[in-house]
């Protein structure tokens, strides 16, 4: 009996992963279409974050439903990572496929475009203190560390909000 809401589990993760990944790439190219790709406004990270939520509170109320109305923190938690990760594995496919056949001089626009955000705010800045910062964002300017990133920032999001709703939703058989 038990393998029945594990294997739901997994397929609620799954789903749920698959629309938040999906609801990423279309954020993303909505950034990309309006030309906001190098400095999105912060309405996109608020409107990340809601989806973002609401996402993995679905899936929540999903293992709780099949779960006869109880959820364990630990389950939210799971259920909550599992989706991230789900979800940034299928954004991270999809941002390879940007930076190398949609975009593929997205890091060297991205560079260029923060030397001069950088030399327009901060113009006391020494030519020193200027190679420091631009050799800083060239660390940053390669699909490896921003692949990895994608995918800690989406688990720490993950967890952060999973803790949440997990803590509001749960309900344990001895209450």
């Amino acid at each position: 009996m038990e393998d029945q809401p594990k294997s739901n589990a997994k397929s609620i993760m799954l789903n749920y992963g698959l629309v938040l990944g999906l609801a990423s790439i279309i954020v993303m190219l909505i950034n990309y279409v309006f030309g906001d790709l190098y400095e999105p406004h912060w309405s996109i990270m608020v409107i990340s974050l809601v989806v973002t939520s609401a996402i993995i509170v679905m899936g929540l109320k999903k293992i709780k439903e099949g779960n006869s109305g109880f959820l364990s923190l630990g389950e939210a938690i799971k259920t909550g990572l599992g989706i991230s990760l789900v979800s940034a594995i299928i954004y991270c496919v999809y941002l390879l496929i940007f930076y190398n056949v949609i975009e593929p001089d997205y890091f060297a626009n991205m560079i260029e475009f923060q030397e001069q955000m950088i030399a327009e705010r901060y113009p006391q800045l020494t030519d020193e203190q200027l190679e420091g910062a631009q050799k800083n964002a060239a660390m940053f300017a390669s699909t490896g560390p921003n692949l990895t990133i994608t995918i800690i920032v989406s688990l720490f999001f993950g967890l952060i909000i999973s803790l949440v709703a997990g803590l509001v939703m749960k309900k344990s058989k001895e209450e």
